[in-house]
């Protein structure tokens, strides 16, 4: 039983590996002029493999309730304890959680940047509407020229 559990957290190091992989790819699109095109598939992706991760995290709950642990982290500390393959194996997945947390979080910053920078571009345009006291764009798509430009 413990080949199993050894086989799955083998599964979910490679699963985070590649979420890490698609990690960086994000935050390649997210520091391009125009990311629009990229993100798409790559949020995609990260969803497809966040599935992939909670399955896994459920089969090695399952796998190390039937050794007699707990669940989670406690249980795979106490399993990885009995086993020197385990430990190794638990460690690079500890090991590339961390990486891909960080990362995450780092995306999550840019996103927020991204995110600020398009709010006050937009209150910059309200602002010189309600200067204006016309709209910036006539119904046609066409910038009014009474507006003087």
């Amino acid at each position: 039983m413990k080949d199993a559990l050894l086989s799955t957290v083998i599964d979910e190091y490679s699963t985070v590996e590649a979420f890490a992989s698609v990690l960086a790819l994000e935050e390649k699109a997210l520091t391009a002029v125009e990311p629009l095109e990229t993100l798409p598939p790559i949020v995609e992706k990260k969803t497809e493999l966040v599935g992939k991760l909670s399955t896994l995290e459920q089969l090695r709950d399952a796998q190390l309730a039937e050794l007699g642990f707990p669940a989670g982290w406690q249980g795979m500390e106490l399993a990885a304890g009995t086993d020197a393959r385990l430990a190794a194996q638990w460690s690079l997945l500890q090991q590339a959680a961390e990486r891909a947390r960080r990362s995450n979080t780092l995306n999550g910053s840019l996103i927020r940047t991204r995110m600020d920078y398009n709010q006050r571009a937009l209150e910059a345009l309200n602002i010189a509407v309600r200067t204006e006291r016309v709209g910036f764009y006539g119904a046609d798509g066409r910038i009014p020229a009474s507006n003087g430009l």
